[in-house]
C-alpha cells in the first residue's frame, strides 16, 4: 500500500514538485502534468517518478460530461478523452471522474440524476469516452457520490456490468457513499462491505473521514483524518490486502501543513497496527 495526496499542490516545475513529494514522504502521486504539456515537460516529471519508483495513482477529470449546457458537455467530453489518453500514456492506475449531474452544479443533487433516461445516458457517455481512447495501460474509474450513480457498492457493480467494458474499474470513496444515518451508524460494517464487494476492481482509494454533526435533521461532514468516525486501522488493513502498490490518497484539506500531518497520522496508524506502508528510499 502507498500513501499520497490528491491535490495539485503549489509547484511550477518537476523540481519543485518532487521537493514537495519528498517532504510529504508520499509513495504515490496524482499525475503532476497536464495532457497538453510538452513531451519534455512530461518527461521531466516521469524521470522523477521512475527514479523514486513512485506510482501514479490517478489522473483526474472533474468535469461534467452530463451537463445540460451543450458547450460545457462537449468540452467535458473532449477533456475526458484527453485525460484518459494521458493516463494511458503515463500508465497511471486509473483516470477518475464522477458520472456528472444533469444540472448547473456539476456534482449537485437533481431528481433527474436517477431517471432511466439519465442512467442510459451515463452508460452511453462512459462507453463513448472509453471507445474513443481504447486504453491499454489504465482504467476509467468512477468516483461514487452521495446523490448520483453509483451511490452504493451494489449500484457500482450494476453500473460496471451495464457499461460492459473491461477498461472500467473502481475508484473507492467509501466516505461519499456514507450518505445517511444508517450507513454512518454501521460505518465499519459498511466500509467492510464496500471493500468486499468492490475490492477486485479497485485501482485507487480516497481515505476521507466523516463526522456526524448536531445540526438537524442530519449533517454528515467530511473532516480531517482522525477527527471523525472512520476507523483508519480498518481502512489501512483493507487497503493493504489489495496489494503493495494500491494508492491511498488524503484530500480536500487545502493546507499543505494539514497534508503533512494527515500522512504522518496514517503512517503512525499503520505502524502501530503492523500494517506495511511503502516508504520511498529518497
Amino acid at each position: 500500500m502507498r500513501i499520497g495526496v490528491n491535490d495539485r499542490l503549489d509547484y511550477q516545475n518537476a523540481d519543485e514538485w518532487i521537493k514537495l513529494i519528498k517532504e510529504l514522504n508520499a509513495s504515490t502521486v496524482i499525475a503532476p502534468m497536464k495532457y497538453s504539456d510538452s513531451r519534455e515537460v512530461k518527461k521531466s516529471y516521469l524521470d522523477y517518478v521512475r527514479k523514486y519508483q513512485l506510482v501514479i495513482g490517478e489522473v483526474g477529470i472533474w468535469r461534467n460530461p452530463m451537463s445540460p449546457d451543450e458547450k460545457e458537455r462537449k468540452d467535458a467530453l473532449a477533456f475526458s478523452r484527453e485525460q484518459l489518453a494521458l493516463a494511458d500514456e503515463i500508465q497511471a492506475n486509473c483516470c477518475v471522474n464522477i458520472v456528472g449531474a444533469v444540472g448547473s452544479n456539476w456534482a449537485g443533487y437533481y431528481p433527474e440524476n436517477y431517471s432511466e433516461d439519465t442512467y442510459a445516458l451515463i452508460i452511453d457517455t462512459i462507453r463513448g469516452i472509453i471507445d474513443a481512447v481504447k486504453p491499454r495501460h489504465t482504467y476509467y474509474a468512477i468516483e461514487p457520490m452521495q446523490w448520483m450513480h453509483p451511490d452504493s457498492p451494489e449500484d457500482y457493480l450494476k453500473l460496471m456490468k451495464d457499461i460492459d467494458r473491461k477498461e472500467v474499474a473502481v475508484h473507492m470513496d467509501y466516505a461519499n457513499m456514507i450518505n445517511g444515518i444508517d450507513r454512518y451508524h454501521h460505518r465499519k460494517e459498511f466500509v467492510e462491505e464496500c471493500f468486499r464487494k468492490l475490492g477486485p476492481y479497485i485501482r485507487s482509494i480516497h481515505a476521507k473521514d466523516v463526522h456526524l454533526g448536531d445540526e438537524s435533521p442530519c449533517c454528515l461532514r467530511e473532516v480531517v483524518p482522525g477527527e471523525g468516525g472512520i476507523d483508519y486501522a480498518q481502512i489501512l488493513r483493507l487497503s493493504h490486502a489489495l496489494g503493495p502498490d494500491i494508492p491511498v490518497f488524503v484530500e480536500h484539506l487545502g493546507d499543505y501543513g494539514k497534508y503533512l500531518n494527515a500522512i504522518r497520522y496514517l503512517r503512525n496508524i499503520g505502524e502501530s497496527n503492523g500494517i506495511d506502508i511503502i516508504t520511498v528510499n529518497w
